[in-house]
């Protein structure tokens, strides 16, 4: 592999730093950039993260972490294909020694993107035994992920597949699968008088493994914990995530009485008893919701009022810039118990919004339907209006006023929030939107 010597130099990380300069200084004065623009994570650093003796980072949508030895080096994911270059520049400054292992905690590109720059002759790439069904289960599904990311993450340049590379590519074995080594449980080996533990910690992926190094008291945790509550329900669409894989995962780590936790995303975890802290409040706040909502569900509660009336207390509040609370809700009741409601109207192929355009004729039509939406949003309830707006256009979807209301709700509601995932979205909202009305 070829080695990228002149970017090892201090003069070429500050000029990396220099080149992102603005794009960094943007992100900062602006928070919604950030969390809207996954490429503009990490964009300031001009050298790597020294979390301890030998373990080092590179910060981005996605971290890339680097174990160096005294005969060679082990990557603990390799964030996305984009951050690749920088993130190599960046801890092969530090040590450039041989690639030895590539371990990936799971199968999402954030993680695993980087893998074809950092594998070298004889490397061995390390995964769980589900990251071969994982990849396969993405595959399957990859022009609905596509739409999905294109839509969520513009910045990422995502590119929709077409209709023939949707019929050519499309099937249960046509993923590449890119490991070497395949685990069930555990696996573990010894490189230059350190041994790595790693383990199969389902969570946020059912492929999901942590790595655990003993003599340096260190936990590598992947994605099974953020400075947020998790996506245990991701907009962008997944199988269930489970919470009690979450808890009895988490559980297995803080047995181990680690003194560094190192997360895929965010910052290390340094000292023993913040660890404790953390996971232990970060397990709590997930079963709390967990079993909040298994409780409402027995109680014969809909997914809706469970949505909105499950909060975490104050000692449990882990905050919402990730995933929400509420998704999660939804998530574990028809994780649970799948689509059907209990409504008898559910069953049937015909679907509620069928019924709007006659509605919206009683009303008055989409116009008057959009004035009530305009009424909504002056009291500032965005939600209602932005269900309004859309009651109006499916009778009318070239009505603008109904239009200009759903923009307003949807521009309303953007300027509330402070969850990246959900920011995405909204912003997708705010751009189909504004294309249908520059169409009239």
């Amino acid at each position: 592999m070829n080695r990228i010597d002149s970017l090892n130099s201090k003069v070429c990380r500050a000029a990396l730093a220099a080149a992102f300069f603005l794009l960094a200084q943007l992100s900062a004065a602006q928070p919604q950039l950030l969390a809207g623009n996954p490429m503009l994570q990490g964009m300031n650093q001009t050298e790597a993260v020294k979390i301890s003796e030998n373990i080092y980072q590179a910060t981005g949508f996605g971290n890339t972490n680097m174990v160096v030895t005294q005969a060679g080096n082990v990557i603990i994911d390799t964030s996305l294909s984009a951050n690749v270059r920088r993130h190599k520049a960046l801890l092969q400054a530090e040590s450039d020694g041989a690639i030895k292992y590539i371990i990936l905690t799971h199968a999402h590109a954030d993680h695993t993107g980087g893998v074809a720059s950092w594998r070298e002759e004889g490397t061995e790439i390390i995964a769980q035994d589900e990251h071969t069904e994982f990849v396969h289960y993405q595959n399957r599904l990859k022009g609905l992920f596509s739409q999905r990311n294109a839509a969520q993450f513009p910045a990422l340049n995502v590119v929709r597949l077409s209709e023939l590379e949707l019929a050519r590519g499309v099937d249960n074995f046509g993923a590449e699968i890119v490991p070497t080594i395949l685990f069930e449980d555990d696996y573990q080996f010894e490189l230059g008088g350190v041994t790595f533990e790693v383990m199969h910690t389902p969570g946020e992926t059912y492929d999901h493994l942590s790595v655990w190094i003993p003599d340096y008291k260190t936990a590598f945790v992947g994605d099974n914990f953020y400075t947020s509550f998790p996506n245990m329900y991701t907009l962008r669409g997944t199988k269930p995530r489970w919470a009690l894989d979450y808890v009895d995962s988490i559980n297995r780590i803080l047995a181990l009485e680690p003194e560094i936790v190192v997360p895929s995303h965010g910052p290390a975890i340094i000292g023993a008893e913040e660890v404790v802290r953390q996971l232990t409040r970060y397990r709590d706040a997930i079963l709390y919701v967990h079993d909040q909502t298994l409780l409402g569900m027995n109680q014969g509660k809909d997914v809706h009022t469970l949505m909105q009336e499950i909060q975490l207390p104050s000692d449990l509040d882990i905050g919402e810039s990730y995933g929400r609370i509420s998704w999660s809700v939804r998530g574990i009741y028809e994780g649970y118990m799948g689509w059907f409601d209990g409504n008898p109207a559910s069953m049937f192929s015909t679907p509620v919004d069928s019924a709007y355009p006659d509605l919206v004729a009683l009303a008055g039509g989409a116009s008057a339907v959009a004035a009530l939406a305009q009424t909504q949003i002056d009291a500032g309830d965005f939600e209602l209006a932005l269900h309004s707006a859309d009651i109006a256009l499916s009778a009318e979807p070239d009505n603008r006023r109904a239009l200009e209301a759903r923009l307003a709700a949807f521009e309303g509601l953007l300027a509330d929030s402070d969850n990246s995932n959900e920011i995405g979205w909204l912003r997708h909202g705010v751009r189909e939107t504004q294309a249908a009305l520059d169409q009239l």
